[in-house]
């Protein structure tokens, strides 16, 4: 009798570590949005500008939907969060010559611009 209760007892005790450690494991790990949203200031002037700024963020794996506003400078985002984050959108559109709200192109990619789609700088972001 006494083996058999302490049987029990002992596999009631390794079932309880056990769904311990795997409850432990699954807090552990983060949580990425798969349809994480922002919006930000890219500068620019014109539609060929729009196409341009569009395409890039669109060139990073993991975006899923960006629309840049003529009007209000802003770009509207969905990414998997698990497969890119916005600063590497923020990367890829100061890299063809655009100014971002925490990414300033350089000058040498800006003036090459066409003349229609130079735009008025935005400041230097702080970081």
């Amino acid at each position: 009798m006494n083996t058999i209760l302490f049987s029990s007892v002992s596999k009631l005790f390794y079932v309880s570590i056990f769904c311990f450690f795997i409850s432990t494991s699954v807090q552990g790990q983060e949580k990425f949005n798969s349809n994480q949203k922002a919006t930000f200031t890219v500068a620019g002037n014109c539609d060929m500008c729009k196409k341009r700024i569009e395409k890039a963020a669109f060139s990073v794996k993991g975006v899923k939907n960006a629309v840049w506003n003529v009007q209000t400078q802003k770009l509207a985002l969905t990414f998997n969060e698990k497969k890119c984050s916005e600063i590497e959108v923020h990367k890829a559109i100061a890299k063809i010559g655009h100014d971002t709200e925490k990414i300033r192109t350089d000058d040498a990619t800006y003036e090459s611009l066409h003349h229609c789609c130079t735009y008025e700088r935005l400041p230097v972001p702080k970081n």
